[in-house]
């Protein structure tokens, strides 16, 4: 036996401090495929047939001899006190009771453990229970649940086709078990009974390798030797269902590609912009090595920053280490994104360049964690001591600092500027937006207020009135708008506390012939609904859907989309047709149609902005800020001319995209925020104050975005504003993202459907509670906002459900296909 000890802080080309090298030996293994074991401050690993190393760096190692074959895998107990390790081999499994063993060494007496089996075959993982009174020992084809007390087998699973790699015990099902094998399929069991509870299908092509149960998320997650993660949910009414599959590869060659454009922006990023760079382009004739995920653990992320403000990182979220052949990555399960990685090849001290099995400690000690690696190549094994918050800063602290100071929110924060396109485009029977309104402080101080008596004219100077008698023709408009506060102020208010609508309570038929519905819109009051339709037609309803209130023709193609004006009396519709049209909602003619050569495209969205000032609208890779003014009043001289006019304000070009897919921006208040979705699959922000992009989030989804969905002006929001900053992306077969508008992050996401998330149906409840979305398989889903919990699915449709939609003023949700349904919350109020 050779052994040797170093301890070296590995140089990685600029990332000082990142990982050290704290034990390296060499050993002569038979079977280099061994599972090391890690429990601060504790690794143990084997160094030739006979003799265990547990390695601490605070003290001598300790020894232990009792097996005469290889020892093939080793597993630390879950209690601190005693602290329990088991050895296997295929001659017999042995628990050691360090505390025990250390202080017979001390006397001078040989430590001996507790032998619980013997002659169980090739074993390649041991597993204690949470209450370190079983071991579950994958031998081969078969699993066995054994004592940790005495020799005794307490079960027998067998069913795998092939090796079983590793295998979990549940900790909030009482004798459930689960497994994974090289058969490529997991198992659960329940090792009670020794009855086979569920068995997955054949899931890659490729063995599974490592599992690890998330506790908090009720999720299994499986790793295989392609570097592919898959997520399945352990609900009671999810079936096991897959929730998400990651691609590892994937998701580095981004995260390398967003560190590289960071650091081409940033000089003092050079270093990690190369090396991110190198590391996601290959060159030409070397090889691609493999990403075998070898170890999944837990990670204390958010406990190292949770008072840093330049890495910010999620709230409740779940962060994983994933130990592979060529490094260690930390994935945030919340939002299924890498947030750092370290890559073994970048670092000269260390001893390992490509690992055959990982372990590591559960939690941080200072922010740092130890690692146990074993050579693919070489009779090798090296302990390490990975330094996590010095490992992120180095990827990702440039990012977030940029990301902060960028400062981006949807609610304006600062008056005009001169240049401002918006400003250029207010007319002037608008006035400028105050301070007020947009919602800072204003800096004005209060001064005293003084009343003075007036004292009333003769009159005598006053020009001769020439009116001697003039009706009063405005009392209808004055009884309508009286009629209209009192209906106002007697609607009732969307509650803070209610229930997600799940009662379906009634069904309409738009039209005759089955017609698609292309997109619906409620009015910001809640008491009507538009329709857009594939026919050419808009249809206005009643809040309950009881009768048509209008109907609106004139378009030559689909009806793409329609949004109602902040004071409800307008509608905007674009079209397939390459044309725009103001709609008064108590008139069946177009106030305003824009289009006839304007656009060369198809319009994909238009909308009303900036508390109904301007209409935006996109039209292939750029879209159009335009300023507009209807007055339907007519002049007693001129009593058929119309005062109607439409301007172009500015066009603004998305970049390195063939199309916008998706736009929105908030027309409930004053916002300078435009987000554009294109087809290149990323995200821009605009700042129209400034009349200028000022960011962009590249591969927001794996498939192109389709809809943008923002909080605008929820009851909720008026509570926390922070939440106006809060939007929503959703693709085909890629699911729906939570975004952070200030720091540029996905917050959440949000799976479980059973079928692909259609592309067309996301929508934010009043209350900023729920979210709803539509789905290929005929059904909508309603999701804790906050939290990404499913709770309903909601069916009966005879169509894919390609929109929904939240009324403003009760708890009530519309899903559309070719038929209208309403679903109410319980209690109906």
């Amino acid at each position: 036996m050779d052994r040797a000890g170093a301890r070296r802080c590995a140089a990685g080309r600029g990332k000082a401090g990142v990982v050290c090298e704290k034990h390296a030996v060499r050993s002569r293994l038979s079977a280099r495929f061994v599972q090391p074991a890690c429990s601060h401050p504790y690794c143990a690993f084997p160094l030739n047939k006979r003799e265990l190393c547990v390695w601490s760096p605070a003290g001598q190692p300790l020894h232990l001899l009792g097996h005469q074959h290889s020892v093939s895998a080793l597993s630390f107990g879950n209690k601190t006190e005693p602290l329990l390790l088991c050895s296997a081999s295929r001659e017999c499994v042995i628990v050691w009771n360090l505390a025990e063993c250390a202080q017979k060494e001390q006397e001078g007496i040989t430590p001996q453990g507790i032998v619980i089996g013997t002659l169980l075959g090739i074993v390649l993982h041991v597993r204690f229970s949470p209450d370190d009174q079983q071991v579950a020992v994958c031998a081969e084809n078969r699993i066995y649940v054994l004592s940790a007390k005495n020799e005794a087998i307490l079960a027998e699973l067998n069913g795998h086709l092939a090796p079983v790699t590793a295998a979990e015990f549940c900790t909030w099902q009482r004798n459930v078990l689960i497994s994974v094998s090289e058969d490529r399929s997991f198992k659960v069991w329940d090792y009670s009974t020794g009855l086979l509870i569920y068995q997955s299908g054949i899931l890659t092509a490729y063995p599974l390798q490592s599992l690890l149960i998330d506790e908090e998320n009720k999720q299994i997650i499986t790793g295989c030797g392609d570097g592919q993660l898959r997520i399945f949910s352990l609900i009671t009414d999810h079936n096991y269902r897959c929730v998400a599959r990651i691609d590892l590869k994937k998701e580095q060659e981004k995260f390398c590609n967003k560190i590289w454009k960071s650091g081409k922006e940033s000089g003092e990023r050079q270093n990690n912009s190369k090396l991110c760079k190198t590391n996601s382009v290959r060159p030409e004739g070397s090889v691609e090595t493999s990403l075998s995920i070898l170890l999944i653990e837990h990670c204390d992320y958010s406990e190292c920053f949770c008072n840093e403000e330049n890495i910010p990182y999620t709230l409740n979220s779940s962060y994983f280490w994933i130990g592979t052949s060529t490094g260690l990555l930390i994935i945030n399960l919340t939002t299924f994104e890498l947030e750092a990685f370290l890559c073994y090849k970048d670092y000269s001290g260390l001893s390992i360049q490509f690992a055959v099995s990982c372990a590591l400690t559960k939690k941080t000690v200072n922010g740092k964690v130890l690692c146990v690696i074993t050579s693919m190549f070489e009779d090798v094994i090296a302990v390490l001591e990975v330094n996590l918050p010095a490992l992120v800063r180095s990827q990702q602290g440039g990012i977030f600092v940029r990301a902060s100071e960028k400062s981006l929110s949807v609610i304006a924060r600062c008056s005009l500027l001169p240049e401002s396109p918006l400003r250029k485009g207010l007319n002037k029977s608008k006035k400028e937006p105050s301070r007020k309104t947009l919602g800072v402080k204003s800096t004005v101080k209060d001064q005293p207020l003084v009343f003075h008596y007036k004292i009333q004219s003769s009159g005598y100077t006053a020009a001769p009135r020439m009116t001697m008698f003039s009706p009063n023709t405005n009392l209808k408009k004055n009884y309508i708008s009286k009629r209209k506060t009192s209906v106002e102020c007697t609607r009732k208010e969307y509650p803070l506390e209610s229930s997600p609508p799940i009662n379906y309570e009634r069904e309409i038929s738009v039209t005759c012939k089955p017609t698609p519905i292309s997109c619906i819109q409620y009015s910001g009051d809640g008491e009507q609904l538009a329709c857009g339709l594939v026919d050419k037609t808009i249809l206005i309803f009643d809040a309950n859907l009881t009768d048509t209130c209008n109907v609106f023709s004139g378009h030559d193609g689909a009806v793409n989309s329609v949004g109602w004006s902040h004071d409800k009396k307008r509608l905007v519709s674009a079209s397939e047709d390459r044309t725009v049209r103001v709609w008064s909602v108590c008139k069946n003619e177009p106030a305003l149609i824009l289009g006839k050569g304007m656009f060369h495209k198809a319009i994909r969205f238009a909308q009303f902005y900036f508390m109904d000032a301007f209409i935006l609208l996109c039209c292939g890779a750029e879209f159009h800020l335009l300023s507009f003014h209807v007055d339907t009043t007519k002049d007693d001289l001129k009593q058929y001319k119309q005062r109607i006019f439409c301007k172009l304000i500015q066009k603004f070009l998305m970049a390195s995209t063939m199309e916008i897919t998706s736009l929105s921006a908030v027309n409930d208040f004053y916002s300078y925020i435009v987000l554009t979705a294109g087809s290149n699959r990323a995200l821009e922000v605009f700042d129209l104050n400034e009349g200028r992009s000022t960011a962009v989030i590249p591969e927001v989804h794996s498939r192109s975005v389709h809809q943008i969905c923002q909080n605008k002006g929820s009851a909720f929001s008026t509570q926390q504003p922070e939440a106006y900053n809060l939007f929503l992306t959703t693709a085909v077969g890629d699911g729906i993202k939570l975004w952070d508008l200030r720091t540029l992050r996905c917050e959440r996401r949000f799976e479980g459907h059973s079928s692909r998330c259609y592309p067309c149906g996301i929508a934010i409840s009043p209350c900023g509670r729920f979210i709803a979305s539509g789905s290929e398989d005929k059904c909508a889903y309603i999701y804790e906002m906050h939290s990404s919990t499913f709770l309903h699915k909601l069916g009966g449709h005879r169509e894919c459900v390609v929109n929904v939609g939240f009324s403003p003023s009760s708890p009530q949700l519309d899903t559309e296909t070719m038929d209208v349904r309403i679903f109410v919350e319980k209690d109906t109020w």
